[in-house]
């Protein structure tokens, strides 16, 4: 049984980190439908600004929701909303890390605002965003 946190602390933060593979990818596409070739097709890829594939950008801004959903807040977080900016391209091969940062905390309403951003491992941030979300045990059951 997952423990839903009561109180977070303004600074607090965490990470996940992943590599992001060619399976990973190939397995996005199918679920979302989305077959754009600069994300699956080598010869046309290499032709566009990127000069290679690169993965879809709500790919990698779903290791946010997994730092999210795990670690911080954690269990028992809903999203409510979420900002991105995508800054640079996520490549197969890449280790991605999504770090999650509390800007604001409501305890009387159950609501956390959190600074959100992805870096890949030279350090470059390719994604930047603010993440809102309540906690279950806040919201009043029908």
């Amino acid at each position: 049984m997952f423990e839903e946190r009561a109180h977070f602390t303004i600074g607090e933060e965490a990470t996940f980190t992943k590599i992001i593979s060619d399976e990973d990818i190939t397995t996005f596409t199918k679920i979302s439908g989305d077959e754009n070739p600069v994300h699956v097709n080598d010869a046309y890829a290499k032709g566009t600004m990127f000069g290679g594939r690169i993965a879809h950008g709500i790919l990698v801004a779903g290791l946010i929701s997994a730092v999210l959903g795990t670690v911080l807040p954690g269990p028992g977080a809903i999203y409510m909303s979420q900002q991105l900016r995508f800054l640079a391209p996520v490549r197969p091969g890449d280790e991605a890390t999504a770090r999650a940062k509390v800007t604001e905390w409501d305890s009387e309403k159950g609501r956390i605002t959190l600074l959100t951003e992805v870096t890949n491992q030279d350090g470059v941030t390719v994604i930047t965003g603010e993440a809102r979300l309540v906690m279950s045990s806040f919201i009043k059951k029908k």
